[in-house]
């Protein structure tokens, strides 16, 4: 866990403020065009609720709002939503993503994990797999990893970027992470000129907790086909990859697509807070059920007549 700072401190009086513990979807946003320290932001905060039950009465409230606007969202068929979720191994992704949309239509919501790329995905460009896996209007699309990994495990480790096959002028320079991120902000901005928006989540958890999860994977045998030791050996680029989501985060949280770092040490609060994110997000767009025409009314009328007995059948 982080000593307290500033940063903590703003989210503790924030809760103070009020006895509902309202979250604030504000306080856990990177703001655009601000360096990202990740020392700064808490793995852990107080809980929003004071019990296991209200936990569960708090989800269970927000999942019920997220399933009556995604019915909206399905209905209205003007904008698409896209969550991202990225963070270290054991963070809670799998979780949250479960938890959190588990009472939305799965009609209108489609799950995608992103893991190491086929040979037909390294013959197009870094973003060409996730592009094809984009939402249509009126659905959620969910990105478990996504192509954040092009300048997150791929900066970690050289010997993929190597792998991808690019010009060897383009692969050695030595902005080619900026250029990745410019290429991902233009992506994102695009996506929002057309309708889709995009909430990003990094799952910010603590070295100690993931220590502590990796330990339960391996004494609980309905968890043991979680954990390789592909995860031991990650760990030992810990501060490496703080350091590359840190860039990550600065370079492209934005105002149309931004970043949200959820503390992860507390996966009840982290699913809350997730929910209480997305829930903002949709209430912020304007939508309404299609309009029925006088034509359509009449024509209605007349299948109601046949329905009822008074028509022909």
């Amino acid at each position: 866990m982080h000593p307290i700072n500033e940063r903590t401190r703003i989210i503790r009086r924030g809760l103070a403020k009020g006895t509902k513990m309202k979250i604030n979807s504000k306080e856990f946003r990177a703001r655009p065009g601000k360096q990202v320290d990740l020392s700064e932001w808490p793995t852990i905060v107080k809980p929003f609720f004071k019990s296991k039950k209200r936990y569960q009465e708090l989800l269970k409230e927000h999942i019920k709002g997220l399933s009556r606007l995604q019915q909206l969202l399905y209905a209205s068929n003007r904008y698409a939503l896209l969550l991202i979720f990225q963070g270290m191994d054991a963070a809670g992704k799998d979780g949250a993503i479960r938890h959190v949309m588990s009472g939305v239509n799965p009609q209108g919501c489609e799950v995608f994990s992103f893991k190491q790329p086929s040979a037909e995905e390294l013959e197009h460009d870094f973003l060409w797999r996730t592009t094809c896996r984009l939402p249509e209007r009126g659905r959620i699309g969910i990105f478990n990893r996504s192509y954040y990994e092009e300048v997150l495990i791929v900066r970690v480790h050289p010997a993929i970027l190597r792998a991808q096959g690019l010009p060897k002028e383009l692969g050695d320079k030595k902005d080619i992470w900026e250029e990745r991120y410019r290429s991902i902000v233009d992506l994102e901005r695009h996506l929002h000129r057309n309708g889709i928006r995009v909430i990003k989540f990094f799952l910010h958890l603590s070295k100690e907790e993931q220590r502590k999860r990796f330990l339960e994977r391996i004494d609980e045998p309905e968890k043991n086909w979680k954990f390789s030791l592909s995860d031991v050996r990650e760990r030992k680029y810990w501060r490496h990859y703080m350091k590359d989501f840190e860039a990550c985060l600065s370079a492209t949280s934005t105002q149309h697509a931004p970043w949200y770092v959820v503390p992860a040490d507390d996966k009840e609060n982290a699913r809350l807070i997730v929910s209480q994110i997305v829930l903002d997000m949709l209430g912020e767009l304007r939508m309404r059920l299609p309009k029925t025409t006088a034509k359509r009314r009449r024509e209605l009328k007349s299948i109601r007549k046949v329905l009822s007995g008074r028509g022909k059948s």
